[in-house]
């Protein structure tokens, strides 16, 4: 990298960038805060200066307290809230500009999350010129950016295996890092429960210790939980919480008998099989829970949004379904929250009637036996078998039990206006999406071919599945969520997620090197207009972020795409 080659160093490529011909001396500085910013706190924003310190010093620019007296030796860095701020004529509230010169650097923004991302693309610019030896020289440089989607996350499932606060506070700085700004908890499946929920305690009593394998399990208290989003807040991200409705429900099961049909509990379960649990709508014991866990949740949430899952459930009649669906959306809606739900809960299934009937047809029952809609390889699927409809067919008592949507073409979206839909499942038709669109509801794009991260990168590779395929880094840099779903319109999508379900993650180690150097990818396409991106500037960056990752102990998978 050349001493004017910012655009080497920075991940996601920015919108603008405008080299200088010098190189600027930014070992030591001092951060200048201003009195009010937006979005954050007033008066001389403390948080945002020791931000700064943690962002900045392990790449090498250390941040100096400003002098009781006299001029400081230090070279000034000015936090600036400036609504001229960004690329020309921009109003994207977490637009920034940093500004790297002879008098030292400003990064300005009309609001806090635009101050972070400045100080980020900083980091990384320090960070590059460590690598090379050069620590604390920053190239002269103007950089304009600003977001594509305001939706950049990752989804991550801490049920089936558990990853504790100091675990998921490091998911937090690395997507933060990468200007990525929601994360999902999949907090509930079969395998283990892991938010306590203060009225229905047994929950973390009697289904928080399972997981898959028979390994640790765990659960964050609602002291952890609060935490965990103060943490994620003063970085720009807000934690999505999952609990996972009307399937994969063992956990709840397990621990309340009064949601299954005789009373009785349900027995741990440490497998990775999908569809196999359900709740039951005529239960009168059924929406008293979902209002104590959906209120409980939201309550304790300081985001705006409360996910309720509604993927796999392969042993329900359509209409219980979809009447699910509505109960989750009103209780979410009613607790002051905006619902969000994967991709079934438009009524999708597997895509149109025809696609429905093959599937039918390839596990050998006749349409008249078809009770409900079926998934195969959902959000989180142990299914071996990509791009096989049937395999969402499940057998009980000699009986398959397979859901059926109704024709998408002439049935109404259950969606209601505002609700954010997940969309994982390339193989299934867009009508229902576009009906859901239409409905008003909002899309995050999640191809699991693209953005499932717990995916083997080849098939030697020791960690994770492959009923998606296998995704090197490559295919999660190789698309555009604006072409997910044929016929939506762009103005539908609010943007990307990556996802990591975790059958076979146990250790951070494992997680981080299956987001890495994956994730960056992700969240490029999340950033960066369609126009600027390009793989060999991308993986030629990556090989450049990669001794921030050995720097920070963060585990990586060097694949051979990239010349490390």
């Amino acid at each position: 990298m050349t001493d004017n080659d910012a655009a080497a160093a920075i991940t996601p490529a920015p919108v603008r960038i405008e080299p200088g011909r010098e190189v600027v001396d930014l070992a030591r500085v001092r951060v200048i805060v201003p009195d009010v910013v937006p979005g954050g706190d007033d008066c001389d924003d403390p948080g945002l200066r020791s931000l700064a310190a943690e962002l900045l010093e392990p790449a090498g620019i250390t941040v100096a307290d400003a002098p009781r007296n006299g001029p400081s030796p230090a070279v000034p860095l000015e936090l600036s809230v400036d609504d001229d701020a960004g690329p020309e004529a921009s109003s994207n509230p977490e637009r920034y500009t940093l500004t790297v010169s002879a008098g030292g650097g400003v990064v300005a923004a009309p609001a806090r999350s635009g101050l972070l991302h400045g100080l980020r693309t900083l980091r990384q610019l320090a960070g590059a010129a460590q690598a090379a030896g050069r620590p604390g020289e920053v190239a002269a440089v103007v950089v304009h950016d600003e977001p594509r989607y305001p939706w950049r996350g990752l989804s991550l499932d801490i049920a089936r295996h558990f990853f504790g606060p100091g675990h998921l506070r490091a998911v937090v700085d690395l997507l933060g890092q990468y200007k990525m700004n929601r994360l999902g908890l999949h907090l509930t499946d079969d395998q283990g429960w892991r938010l306590e929920i203060p009225s229905r305690p047994e929950l973390v009593a009697r289904s928080s210790q399972s997981a898959v394998n028979g390994d640790e399990g765990g659960y964050l208290s609602v002291d952890d939980y609060a935490r965990l989003q103060e943490y994620a807040a003063a970085r720009g991200i807000v934690v999505v919480p999952e609990i996972d409705l009307p399937g994969h429900v063992n956990a709840a099961t397990h621990a309340y008998g009064e949601l299954t049909p005789d009373g009785r509990p349900t027995d741990t379960y440490e497998g990775i099989e999908v569809g196999f649990s359900r709740l039951y709508l005529d239960l009168p014991t059924t929406e008293p829970f979902l209002r104590d866990v959906l209120g409980d949740v939201a309550r304790m949430t300081h985001g705006d949004w409360v996910h309720f899952g509604g993927d796999e459930v392969h042993r329900m009649p359509a209409e219980e379904y979809l009447g699910f669906v509505e109960l989750c959306q009103e209780i979410v809606t009613s607790s002051g929250k905006t619902p969000a739900a994967w991709q079934e809960a438009a009524g999708s299934g597997h895509g149109d009637a025809e696609t429905a009937a093959a599937a039918l047809a390839a596990a050998g029952v006749g349409a008249a036996d078809a009770t409900a809609t079926t998934t195969a390889g959902g959000p989180g699927s142990s299914a071996t078998a990509a791009g096989s409809v049937a395999n969402g067919a499940t057998a009980s008592g000699g009986t398959t039990t397979v859901v059926v949507p109704d024709d998408p073409r002439t049935a109404a979206s259950p969606v209601r206006a505002g609700t954010v839909l997940h969309y994982w499942d390339s193989r299934a038709g867009s009508e229902a999406f576009l009906r859901a669109a239409e409905a008003g509801a909002r899309f995050v794009m999640t191809p699991a071919d693209r953005t499932y991260l717990d995916m083997k990168y080849t098939p030697e590779h020791p960690l994770g599945l492959h009923w998606a395929g296998f995704v090197e880094l490559r295919d999660s840099y190789d698309w555009d969520p604006a072409d997910a779903i044929e016929g939506l319109s762009p103005e539908a999508v609010d943007g990307v997620s990556a996802c990591v379900w975790t059958e076979t993650l146990v250790t951070r180690d494992d997680l981080f090197s299956m987001l890495l150097p994956r994730l960056a990818a992700v969240a490029e396409a999340a950033w960066t207009p369609r126009d600027a991106r390009d793989w060999e500037s991308f993986r030629a960056r990556i090989a450049v972020e990669a001794a921030a990752w050995r720097r920070d102990g963060a585990a990586y998978h060097p694949t051979p795409q990239v010349d490390w």
